[in-house]
């Protein structure tokens, strides 16, 4: 039995239909580069771009065309989702536990569901790729599951806001605008009125 750890996952990839890399994130435990990069040579974070990219084609044209979502390649544990046009793979040692690496692959991909409405392919990965990146960082970060729950990762990944400038358009002039309106201005005018007698 191998000594249990932080560190589950090597890598999170995401590519399209075809094995091109739409998105990819490698992780190098800072503890283990001096003892496995010796010990198996095996270490896909110090590999150059070019077997990087090997390891993927290979990976691809494995799971391409497959039913199942759990796969040993390479002498690691590849589990992986198919959405439409892409396929969403997380990598780990073949000690790690496949349930867990599936929770992981799994909260992602519900959660790139909830940020992108339920439209998952290629095009709408590369148009939104910023919410992509930062869903998969609050899930993963440097080989540590951070989280899986999707609604969690969802909520924590969001647009940055519009700074709209307040125009008679913004304005709610319903009933029920103007009760909220008066009764805020109520409330700031209390406010007010404590802090001077204070």
């Amino acid at each position: 039995m191998s000594d249990l750890g932080l560190y589950s996952v090597k890598a999170v990839l995401i590519l399209d239909n075809e094995g091109k890399r739409l998105f990819s994130s490698y992780y190098d435990p800072p503890h283990q580069q001096a003892r496995d990069s010796i010990a198996s040579g095996n270490d896909l974070a110090s590999q150059s771009l070019e077997e990087q990219r090997a390891f993927e084609k290979g990976l691809f044209s494995k799971t391409n065309k497959q039913n199942s979502d759990v796969i040993i390649y390479d002498s690691n544990v590849v589990v992986y989702k198919q959405v439409v046009d892409v396929i969403i793979y997380v990598v780990g040692s073949v000690e790690e536990n496949e349930a867990m690496l599936y929770q992981v692959v799994v909260g992602l991909r519900d959660a790139l569901e909830i940020l992108l409405k339920h439209s998952v392919d290629k095009r709408t990965i590369l148009e939104n790729y910023d919410l992509v990146a930062l869903a998969i960082d609050e899930a993963v970060d440097c080989g540590i599951i951070l989280e899986v729950d999707p609604v969690i990762i969802s909520s924590r990944v969001s647009r940055a806001p519009v700074n709209e400038a307040p125009s008679l358009n913004n304005i709610d002039l319903s009933e029920q605008g103007v009760k909220n309106m008066f009764s805020f201005a109520r409330g700031k005018l209390a406010e007010r009125l404590r802090q001077q007698f204070s």
